[in-house]
């Protein structure tokens, strides 16, 4: 039995039109409802920086396909692209806030929540370990897996500097150690082991990741970046008989400091949801490398905020007033809810925040006449060596509504063309009146022409235009001239 079914997490898919890919392993998590705020006014949710889903849809629709339904998480469409937060000047994270009626659903307010965390200079990083494991079996033999995992190391090698190790294992049937902890200064030594990666055997993922962990505990750096980083396929078949002992291993690295980040490549034979619980559960980050450009984004442009972290364990929460707000809904975040409890019980682990991350979270949200405040915003995290959760309190004020979506920020249409994009692919009940050709005016109103990942945005909505044929599920149910904008209906 392979480490998939084990893990009870996912089944295989096949998107619904275009290329098959097959063996493709997802897990969905639902759609947020909209709650009424008599019943509960509390929204709390894990932070989430990770970028995969887009990037993996990216690659479903180069290759003429829509991706499949499961693969789409709202929040990491959102924080794929940069909103140009400022840093706040006297605290650890800098808010910002905007909102403008929405352009779909009638009588509801977006509302953007940006929240920045503070910068570090490459120069004030700290040390690193970092130890790669790198999946050579098989199914990793192909120019854009194993291939492309060398050439994002050797981008890597260029960054690094004398305040880094680098150590390598590689898994097929069995895992073996490649490199042993090398400083980063000795570039051909490290790039020589590099470009020895071959393909061999079958997927013992537990061996490689086991002695991995291994190796970075013998060679820990107090205080330093201890980080483990798998790249993978995500496909696991051989080795694996405790899955929630691996769980629980894992956890209990990242609670020594030593944590999880996991890097996927290929179409086709690849599981996203083993991927994405992985770096979860080892307080790490998830990304998915469909190119070298993506390579050159996640090793090279953002290596300092992948590496450097300034807050972990951090949670947000929203609390409405149900005087001002009578309906909300929270666009995405659905595998990192937590409860009202949750939030402030320093037992429950959450997201980790890096140098110069952001995170962006949008409401749609019902305000009742007269009301004087969208609601009040708090933000819970711990250091990054651990310790007690500090809090902090602010106020989302209702004059950051402005009158339209073109009155808005440039950057904040952008963040909600970004959310309804991923709301249209997966099919949600609250995008129905949104067609492909209202979004993307939307896209061209957002401005910001010469940002190419804008630009790209535009194609790939165009790509999702001409390949969607799919009916609306909801239209027996629920006919969408008739559409109830406050509740989907109870048999969904």
């Amino acid at each position: 039995m392979n480490m998939e079914n084990r893990l009870g997490l996912v089944k295989p898919l096949v998107p619904p039109n275009g290329a098959r890919f097959l063996d493709m392993y997802f897990k969905g998590h639902g759609v947020n409802p909209t709650v009424n705020t008599e019943e509960e006014r509390f929204s709390t949710f894990s932070v989430d920086t990770d970028t995969a889903s887009y990037t993996l849809t990216r690659a479903y629709l180069e290759r003429q396909s829509l991706p499949d339904e499961q693969a789409v998480r709202v929040e990491e469409f959102v924080n794929t692209f940069d909103y140009g937060y400022a840093d706040a000047e006297d605290a650890p994270f800098g808010v910002h806030v905007e909102g403008f009626p929405s352009p779909v659903r009638k009588g509801y307010q977006v509302v953007r929540i940006g929240v920045k965390a503070r910068e570090v200079s490459d120069a004030q990083r700290k040390p690193s370990h970092l130890v790669f494991v790198i999946d050579v079996s098989g199914s990793m033999n192909m120019e854009n897996r194993l291939g492309l995992v060398k050439h994002a190391l050797r981008m890597l090698v260029e960054e690094l500097d004398e305040r880094d190790f680098v150590s390598i294992v590689v898994y097929g049937s069995q895992a073996r150690r490649v490199l042993a902890p090398t400083s980063a200064t000795q570039q051909a030594r490290l790039l020589e082991a590099i470009d020895g990666l071959y393909s061999e055997g079958s997927t013992n993922a537990q061996e490689g990741l086991e002695l991995g962990y291994q190796i970075a505990s013998e060679h820990l750096i107090p205080g330093g970046i201890n980080r483990v980083i798998l790249c993978s396929d995500g496909v696991a078949n051989v080795g694996v008989s405790d899955a929630d002992g691996i769980w629980a291993k894992v956890k209990g690295f990242a609670a020594r400091g030593i944590t999880l980040s996991t890097v996927g490549f290929g179409m086709g034979n690849y599981n996203d949801a083993l991927m994405e619980r992985l770096s979860h559960v080892g307080e790490g980050n998830y990304a998915y490398v469909d190119g070298l450009k993506e390579a050159h984004r996640i090793f090279v442009q953002n290596l300092t905020g992948t590496l450097q972290v300034v807050a972990k364990d951090v949670k947000l929460q929203v609390e409405f007033d149900p005087k001002d707000v009578s309906l909300y809904r929270l666009l995405g975040y659905e595998n990192r809810m937590l409860t009202k409890q949750q939030f402030r019980d320093d037992r429950v682990d959450a997201g980790e925040v890096g140098a110069g991350h952001s995170v962006t979270a949008l409401y749609e949200v019902k305000l009742r006449e007269g009301a004087s405040d969208l609601g009040t915003l708090r933000i819970r995290y711990k250091a990054p060596e651990g310790g007690d959760s500090k809090e902090l309190e602010t106020k989302l004020p209702i004059t950051a509504l402005r009158a339209n979506y073109a009155r808005a920020r440039s950057t904040t249409r952008l963040a909600y063309v970004a959310a309804a994009f991923a709301e249209k692919l997966r099919g949600s009940y609250w995008t129905r009146p949104l067609t492909y050709a209202s979004l993307l005016e939307l896209w061209r109103v957002v401005g910001l022409e010469d940002r190419q990942d804008v630009s790209e945005l535009g194609d790939l909505i165009r790509m999702a235009a001409a390949l969607d044929q799919r009916q609306d599920r909801f239209e027996s149910l629920a006919p969408l001239k008739s559409m109830d904008y406050d509740q989907a209906p109870s048999v969904l």
